[in-house]
């Protein structure tokens, strides 16, 4: 870690406020040059509003305070004023158009042009160095509707990097990422350092924080509780400044009583729905009892979120093998479908699949099962909001009313949001795809009990994390997918990092 240069950013006594809650409540942040500041704390504690002030997503008149680079106030009518300022900002909520190349996205607004037209040669040439920077070796001609959330990361951070950025924020950049992309990410960042360019890192992840920031600073409600040089501090601290008290064992030991198989899948193939002949999963089968925690294991690519889908029938790809539920081979072709026999499906992209972030908290609570909630053929408007309160309160979601939207809350609000539209639908079987995917360390526990208590009242959870702790930590049986294929099965007394990695990576095959 190298020493940084003098004060480059001052953001000074920032306020900001949405209709009944103070957000930033004089919040003090600064930033040298060549530094990687970290900023942290639990969802909701203001942190992605502070990086909005900055990146001129709230422009000056929206907030109170001050925003100096090197002495100098700056006053952002919008994102553009803040680009032009040198501020570059990958947010936790990706925002690439779907639709468009890797190339467009990238220089999506600047454009190479001669008289007006855009030069694509020139636009793709210089995407391709870009993503060569990143080392995502994909060709920049592609949709970015095709990649997974993981490249789509990659692309965003190359996005920032286009910009030649003096101040890069990076929001949870690691959500996403594979292990690899991880030591190429920190690679770029030390490269960018030697440049002087100064970095605000947010991460749920403290041990990344403590491995590349040179101080942290701790938001709680919207204020700044301290901030420390990284040395002089250590994780214990600061958990216990983010959430006001000290935090025990993250994965209790609880033992979940099994019964029988609820749920069952055999030789489950799926076919690449963009490349004919290629498979994204090769006949994988497996079983989950009432009451346990199967986790599914494996790296980015392993084909794990790809099973999830198809078995819930929202996979473009050709699928083939067989599904049981309670002994009964059914037939699901849609997530209707799927709904019907008793399914519930968190997704690993809240954004894309899981949320309609214009409509409110109840209304995206009740959605997936509002028959059962409110009746066959009248809607009970008093018998949905009872159950959105209910769903609100236990899952201890942070927000005015039932009646907020969805889109004004917090990265970790939204997903319990999620949850609670899947248990509303009284699943049989619930499928949760990186469930704590940028979420803080006490929503995480709060979630993890939640997974614990659904376990222990009878629901079958099939859980796929890339967090290799958080599956050892809750499943009470692990299996492991390498390109696609099921490479291992363990117990939870047979599961260790080591082995379980060993099958994720094909170096081990099938092991017991």
């Amino acid at each position: 870690m190298t020493t940084s240069g003098p004060t480059f950013l001052e953001m000074r006594n920032i306020t900001k406020s949405f209709p009944g809650v103070r957000a930033l409540d004089g919040v003090t942040f600064d930033l040298h040059k060549g530094e990687i500041h970290a900023l942290v704390g639990e969802n909701g504690a203001g942190k992605s509003t502070l990086m909005k002030v900055l990146g001129g997503v709230y422009p000056h008149g929206q907030y109170g305070g001050k925003i100096l680079i090197t002495g100098q106030e700056q006053r952002f009518a919008a994102v553009r004023d803040a680009e032009r300022a040198g501020i570059a900002v990958i947010y936790q909520e990706l925002s690439l158009v779907k639709e468009m190349t890797i190339a467009e996205n990238i220089f999506l607004g600047r454009e190479p042009r001669i008289f007006g037209v855009i030069r694509r040669e020139e636009l793709y040439r210089r995407a391709q160095e870009i993503l060569k920077e990143v080392h995502l070796e994909v060709d920049p001609h592609t949709p970015i509707g095709n990649l997974g959330i993981g490249q789509q990361q990659l692309v965003e951070i190359a996005k920032a990097l286009s910009h030649d950025a003096r101040i890069l924020v990076l929001d949870e950049p690691t959500a996403a990422l594979t292990d690899t992309e991880v030591e190429t990410l920190f690679g770029i960042l030390d490269k960018l350092r030697a440049r002087d360019v100064g970095m605000i890192y947010i991460s749920h992840k403290l041990h990344e924080v403590f491995r590349v920031s040179d101080r942290i600073t701790v938001l709680r409600d919207g204020r700044t509780v301290g901030t420390s040089a990284t040395a002089d501090t250590n994780q214990a601290q600061v958990i216990a400044r983010m959430v006001g008290r000290e935090v025990g064992d993250i994965f209790p030991v609880v033992d979940h009583d099994q019964g029988k198989v609820v749920f069952a899948v055999r030789d489950i193939s799926v076919e690449d729905p963009a490349v004919a002949g290629k498979k994204l999963v090769k006949a994988v089968s497996f079983s989950v009892r009432r009451g346990e925690v199967l986790g599914i294991a494996g790296l980015m690519g392993a084909g794990r979120s790809d099973l999830l889908m198809a078995i819930f029938g929202a996979h473009f790809g050709r699928i083939s093998g067989d599904i049981e539920i309670e002994g009964r081979r059914v037939n699901i072709t849609s997530p209707a479908k799927a709904i019907k026999y008793g399914l519930g499906f968190v997704t690993e992209d809240r954004k894309r699949f899981g949320l309609m972030m214009d409509q409110t908290i109840l209304n995206n609570m009740t959605l997936a099962g509002l028959r059962q909630i409110s009746g066959r053929f009248i809607t009970s408007i008093d018998a949905e909001a009872a159950a959105g309160e209910r769903a609100m309160k236990d899952l201890r979601v942070k927000a005015n009313s039932v009646f907020t939207a969805a889109g004004t809350l917090s990265g970790g609000n939204q997903q319990k949001v999620v949850l609670a539209k899947w248990l509303l639908t009284n699943p049989r079987v619930l499928f949760l795809d990186e469930p704590t995917r940028g979420v803080d360390v006490g929503a995480k526990q709060e979630i993890y009990a939640q997974i614990n208590k659904l376990a222990r009242s009878g629901l079958a959870i099939v859980l796929v994390s890339s967090e290799l702790p958080e599956v050892l930590g809750l499943s009470d049986r692990v299996i492991v997918l390498h390109e696609g294929r099921m490479t291992g099965e363990f117990t939870r007394a047979t599961a260790t990092p080591e082995r379980v990695m060993a099958c994720a990576t094909g170096e081990l095959q099938r092991a017991a």
